[in-house]
């Protein structure tokens, strides 16, 4: 694999290995929202707002770290 084959290939790699683990995060949060619920409702929209936000910091971030 030649270098300008991998630059092409590794952003799209990374890409996806984010969107898989982003998924199953996101499929399994109902379940721990709801358990963190038991404890504190507050806690458990806390917990949840920072998911959901939190995958569109990690691409905002990689795209910044991308165009350097």
């Amino acid at each position: 694999m030649t270098d300008t084959e991998n630059k092409k290939t590794s952003p799209a790699i990374a890409a996806a290995i984010i969107l898989v683990c982003a998924g199953l995060l996101l499929y399994f949060m109902p379940k721990l929202v709801m358990w963190i619920s038991t404890y504190s409702p507050a806690l458990a929209v806390a917990v949840g707002a920072v998911i959901v936000c939190g995958f569109f910091i990690l691409f905002w971030i990689r795209s910044r770290f991308q165009k350097r």
